[in-house]
């Protein structure tokens, strides 16, 4: 499949979940690829399986003479070159796309729309930021449909075009990019005006399957039912395409479970917003039973916190007991007086009496967390940051 053959390409980020899927089905499609980033990344083994070299360094190196430079959202202004949105457009037109949007579950959606495709033989490319075990990865070219997570974060998504588009839901999440959620809402009908007449499912408009699933909750019902429109949208019949997800396993920090550790059950969830947090402690909920649930909890981007903290508390508040450490920052800056502590003390206003902790360090954060649990419960690392290191700090502490 040559389509970018005789392409030099240089990845600025390419550990990322991003621009190591687009690297690889970049050099999948003939180009020859190579990249930096600052610091090691599980995506990075996907990314040197497919024979890309990579340097890892604190600063980046000089890219290659000829190469043409495609910089990660996370260095923009440190390195020069196209805008990862500019890139993904440019693969999601050389093939037949589906493209996967929304505030919540679009990574799970499109997970599922490839598992589909897959399973009835279609041998599915697809980039999705988050690792589906079962499909080997975040990313693989294929032979047929394209399926894109796209990103409307920093405003990736409204540059793809789009043969199906997919929209999970539309719930302001990046308030340093969006000024209001009527802004987001516009964006979002301004790029599907723009995609082919009866080829957008809107998630709003279908209702949870009721299919005996692989995967918990019912945010996972919601995300079924759009996924199974999309597929059936393309030409494949539902019936078959339902048949094949029950099989679906999900994808990883996707209440991704880790074992047991002195007789409680661990997982981690990528859960950051409200809306996601509750669901996540919903579905954790119905596996839990009467058992004790407990949440550690890393808050993700100063803005997010400033904005959403209380209702951040109030869906921590629907677990038995919680702990909160600091905000993970990724892309920001630290704001004087902004800490994780403003989601505990919301908390504590919601349920007062809870059993509630608050930690700085992920460290204390997690003997704390196990020290809440009781044999037979459920521990969830929940956040979008590295609240996931806590796994084998806890798995430390419940075993002592």
């Amino acid at each position: 499949m040559p389509e970018l053959e005789g392409r030099c390409l240089w990845f600025a980020g390419i550990g990322g979940a991003g621009l190591s899927g687009y690297a690889v089905v970049a050099k999948a499609w003939g180009a020859d690829v190579s990249g930096w980033d600052r610091n090691e990344t599980p995506y990075l083994a996907h990314v040197r399986d497919a024979g890309i070299p990579v340097t890892v360094s604190p600063q980046p190196p000089q890219s290659p003479a000829s190469a043409e430079v495609v910089v990660s959202t996370a260095y923009a202004g440190l390195v020069p070159g196209r805008s990862r949105a500019d890139f993904l457009s440019e693969l999601v037109a050389l093939r037949p796309s589906i493209v996967v949007a929304g505030a919540h579950g679009k990574t799970t959606t499109a997970a599922m729309i490839a598992y589909c495709l897959d399973s009835l033989g279609d041998d599915p490319s697809f980039l999705i930021g988050g690792d589906v075990p079962q499909l080997g990865g975040n990313a693989r070219a294929g032979s047929g449909w394209l399926v894109v997570e796209g990103d409307e974060s920093d405003g990736t998504v409204f540059e793809l075009p789009a043969d199906v588009a997919v929209v999970t839901n539309v719930e302001l999440d990046h308030h340093a990019t969006f000024a209001s959620a009527a802004e987001l809402e516009e964006r979002f009908q301004l790029w599907v005006a723009g995609l082919p007449e009866g080829r957008v499912v809107w998630g709003r408009r279908h209702g949870p399957v009721d299919l005996e699933l692989g995967v918990p909750g019912e945010h996972n019902r919601l995300n079924a039912a759009c996924a199974l429109a999309a597929v059936e949208l393309v030409g494949f019949e539902r019936e078959a395409a339902a048949r094949a997800l029950v099989g679906f396993r999900g994808v990883g920090r996707r209440l991704e479970a880790h074992g047991e550790a002195g007789g409680v059950r661990l997982l981690d969830d990528y859960a950051h917003h409200p809306a996601e947090v509750s669901a996540t402690i919903a579905a954790a909920r119905s596996l839990a039973g009467e058992e004790r649930l407990v949440i550690l909890f890393q808050p993700h981007l100063y803005s997010r916190t400033i904005h959403l903290g209380r209702e951040l508390g109030e869906a921590l508040a629907a677990a038995d007991a919680a702990v909160v450490t600091e905000i993970y920052a990724a892309r920001e800056e630290p704001v004087a007086g902004v800490s994780g502590k403003l989601v505990a003390d919301r908390l504590a206003e919601t349920r007062p009496g809870m059993p509630i902790g608050w930690a700085p360090s992920l460290a204390d954060a997690a003997s704390l967390a196990a020290s809440l649990t009781r044999p037979g419960g459920l521990l969830v690392t929940v956040g979008a940051g590295n609240v996931d290191a806590a796994i084998p700090l806890l798995r430390e502490a419940l075993e002592a």
